[in-house]
């Protein structure tokens, strides 16, 4: 019944929003742009970078200290995975312009992590003020993402393409404000209790349930100085637990997450670009971070021995973008992401990540750009407090570190199309 009522209060949402465009009309001489760039990349890794990575710069997939499962220290590197291609169209309709978006790059994820092959990045249409498809969540602000040569960028900033529906009830003056339902999900770290030598048939058959999408806001002022953003999330996120066993580890933890993001003209030649993030359970909306969800012990507890939570954090991202002359610039900044890692987490958890960058970049002719850009980041892991019960010593969590040296060229493009009379 739950499911009916939300379907039609869905479909009540859209023919609002379709008879609010009958009363805004936009119009344009354009057919389609096609943009994107050629880009290659290459340098020099002196640390230990998980090899599906090696052109990246990610405190997540930093070797620790003491580990030894990725490639041995020092690697030379050369790739074109940055290389993207972006399509839009522009239609006119009896109710507005329809405006689509298509764009995808050469990063290989998933299966294909680490490999040069098709990576779908927006898949997005627009009427108005409605838009349907994927494209940046409106929790994550690119603009912060400041002029730079590394794929990934600042680890603590929030970058998450997620699949949508979204509405922008004011946008005039300005002000922008828009609200969206997006494609839930999640992860956990199962902590000691994932282990399959010890705990595994415990959490073996416990599967993450969503039964809402993530909702999300954002509100944009803009002037000539620049612009502030604050951006909101709320999410459900559950699991359930199918074991046949004495216990019952069913459970559910809410998601919530507040950003404050801006970029500022400080100068004629100086744009800073920052971001402070805090919430829980939103990792996956974060450009380099882990599990969302972790595992907390309660004893006392004989039928749920464990639970799972949300996993707060704090992010910051503080960067300059300097304008030298029309044919030199740098970008220089330092960001940071802390995660208040729970008690059943192991020493290897992921639970700090440090990212600091600076380049000089030169312009010989217009839309290109090469130079290098030297890449610094650290993780820190958990440390396990122990657990008495089991038996298990405390361990402190190791850390590691990596520096890289990138060099790449960059050739941009843009062909725009217009109506024939």
């Amino acid at each position: 019944m739950k499911k009916v009522t939300y379907s039609i209060l869905l479909i009540f949402l859209f023919s609002i929003v379709l008879n609010a465009q009958s009363q805004e009309i936009e119009k344009t001489d354009k057919t389609m742009e096609i943009k994107g760039f050629i880009m290659l990349d290459t340098g020099y890794d002196f640390g230990k970078m998980d090899p599906n990575w090696y052109d990246s710069m990610r405190p997540t997939k930093i070797l620790d200290s003491q580990g030894n499962e990725f490639k041995p220290q020092g690697n030379y590197f050369m790739g074109v995975r940055q290389t993207a291609l972006s399509l839009r169209n522009y239609f006119d309709t009896g109710i507005g312009l329809l405006k689509t978006f298509i764009e995808f790059d050469l990063v290989g994820s998933g299966k294909d992590v680490g490999a040069t092959t098709f990576h779908l990045r927006h898949a997005f249409a627009e009427l108005g003020r409605f838009g349907v498809g994927q494209t940046n969540s409106l929790f994550s602000d690119v603009e912060v993402y400041p002029n730079m040569l590394e794929f990934m960028g600042p680890n603590a900033m929030s970058a998450f393409r997620n699949i949508q529906i979204r509405y922008v009830p004011i946008q005039s003056n300005g002000h922008r404000f828009a609200v969206a339902l997006e494609r839930p999900g999640a992860t956990a770290d199962q902590g000691q209790y994932g282990d399959e030598f010890i705990y595994a048939s415990v959490l073996e058959h416990v599967n993450f349930r969503f039964t809402l999408p993530d909702f999300s806001t954002e509100y944009r002022y803009s002037a000539s100085w620049g612009y502030v953003e604050l951006a909101s999330i709320l999410r459900s996120i559950k699991w359930e637990d199918n074991n046949t066993d004495q216990f019952n580890l069913s459970g559910s933890a809410i998601g919530w997450g507040l950003s404050l993001s801006t970029r500022l003209k400080l100068a004629n030649n100086i744009i800073y670009h920052g971001a402070f993030t805090t919430g829980a359970g939103i990792q996956n909306y974060m450009n380099d971070a882990e599990a969302d969800i972790g595992i907390k012990r309660q004893y006392d507890n004989t039928l749920t021995p464990i639970t799972g939570v949300s996993i707060p954090l704090v992010g910051a991202v503080s960067y300059f973008d300097i304008y030298w002359n029309r044919k030199f610039s740098s970008t220089i900044g330092y960001s940071i992401l802390n995660n208040k890692t729970t008690e059943a987490q192991l020493s290897t958890a992921y639970k700090t990540g440090q990212y600091a960058s600076v380049n000089l970049l030169y312009s010989p002719a217009k839309n290109c750009i090469m130079g290098p850009e030297l890449q610094w980041g650290m993780r820190q892991n958990n440390d396990f407090a122990g657990d008495p019960y089991f038996n298990l010593p405390a361990a402190k969590g190791n850390s590691g570190t990596d520096l890289k040296l990138q060099f790449s060229f960059r050739y941009s493009f843009m062909n725009t199309f217009y109506k024939t009379n």
